[in-house]
């Protein structure tokens, strides 16, 4: 009698001894440790950027966070850990560059937001963002993704332009932003930020 193959695993284990299902993602196996912890280590740009240290989606999470209240100054706390948190569903997925994602198409996108949905959740915020919010992330990022593009990973300002836009909002001190932390920072850093927004709109 053939045996039957078992189903392949869709699962991650986590530090925290967490079990993510990647079909089917609960908040309640969502934990704020590993999340900063996963982000602090996965590589923006696929590691392609100037320095002895890597780029992670921790910092770069932070910095379009600083942007968008910039932006939007008078956006509210719930607002701005929506922000803080629009790459999170990395820390179990990776930082897929965006020319991968067009070559894969709308399964990697499906698997994306419904982690983002859920880790909304874990943190008191709507599964889905409003449209203002996703246009105000957008623009935070697109302008981080530009100084990052210029300022590590190799791109002249035409080509970044191109790609990205003409830079809006960005922070006077952007060298301290793209200077890369050490992963240990990065991680401190992101959770602090996370926490005390979560806070203050009562999703801690």
């Amino acid at each position: 009698m053939a045996r039957k193959e078992a189903a392949p695993r869709a699962w991650q284990r986590m530090l925290s001894g967490r079990r993510l299902d990647l079909l089917d993602p609960s908040p309640l196996d969502i934990e704020l440790d590993d999340i900063a912890h996963g982000l602090a280590r996965v590589a923006r740009w696929n590691g392609q950027t100037r320095g002895g240290r890597i780029f992670s989606v921790a910092q770069h999470s932070l910095l379009v966070e600083d942007v968008a209240r910039r932006l939007a100054p008078d956006a509210r706390d719930d607002e701005r850990l929506g922000v803080l948190l629009h790459d999170a569903p990395e820390y179990v997925i990776g930082d897929m560059i965006s020319p991968f994602k067009a070559v894969i198409g709308d399964v990697y996108k499906e698997v994306e937001a419904r982690l983002l949905a859920a880790i909304r959740l874990r943190f008191g915020l709507r599964a889905i963002p409003s449209q203002a919010l996703v246009k105000l992330t957008k623009r935070a990022d697109r302008t981080a993704a530009y100084l990052e593009a210029t300022r590590l990973a190799g791109f002249a300002d035409a080509e970044a332009r191109a790609f990205f836009g003409t830079p809006d909002g960005a922070p006077r001190d952007v060298a301290g932003w793209l200077e890369p932390w050490p992963a240990s920072e990065a991680q401190a850093r992101f959770a602090a930020r996370c926490a005390a927004l979560a806070e203050r709109c009562g999703g801690g």
